[in-house]
């Protein structure tokens, strides 16, 4: 199958209220197939149930994957290859792995771009250009994507950009 789709149940608190939706993703196994093949053993090994959307910058991107909602990290798989070099861009609801510095550093985390993010498109094999990797898109569920990154934000511990009140991904599930 060379486009997996994966649904991401997610619960946004604000305040007294809770709305739940369904972002819905279509991955790029043909043009991202480590990130695809990644991001896929994270979700049926269901370690995505139950963390946060933990960064939320408004015009830029949501990220989540990667803490509970008592802002503790989850273990993680060994890192993989940056795979920005594949031509898909970091372009408004798609999907791109979360890194470090380093290029090579992804592992759990992903990241919605929110509009079009040209700045993160690879350029060249060095470290200012790899690029974050794309590795699929959002083609239902663009509304639940708009609403959190409207969210408000705050600072918890040594993070910034971290929503007030939790956006929660209740679960994720390949389809």
């Amino acid at each position: 199958m060379s486009n997996p789709q994966v649904e991401l149940h997610i619960t946004i608190n604000v305040a007294d209220t809770a709305t739940q939706g369904v972002i819905t993703l279509e991955l790029d196994a043909k043009n991202a197939p480590k990130s695809t093949e990644n991001f896929l053993s994270y979700v049926n090994s269901g370690f995505y149930n139950g963390t946060i959307f933990h960064r939320v910058i408004k015009n830029f991107m949501i990220q989540g994957g990667g803490f509970t909602a008592d802002m503790k990290q989850k273990p993680v798989n060994d890192p993989i290859e940056n795979e920005a070099k594949n031509g898909l861009k970091n372009a408004k609801y798609t999907i791109a792995m979360a890194r470090t510095s380093d290029p090579h550093s992804a592992t759990g985390q992903f990241f919605l771009n929110t509009v079009d993010n040209d700045f993160l498109n690879h350029t060249s094999p060095t470290a200012q250009g790899w690029g974050y990797a794309v590795f699929g898109k959002v083609v239902k569920g663009e509304d639940i994507v708009d609403a959190i990154k409207k969210v408000r934000t705050t600072r918890k511990g040594f993070h910034d950009d971290v929503p007030f009140d939790t956006v929660i991904i209740d679960k994720a599930v390949a389809i």
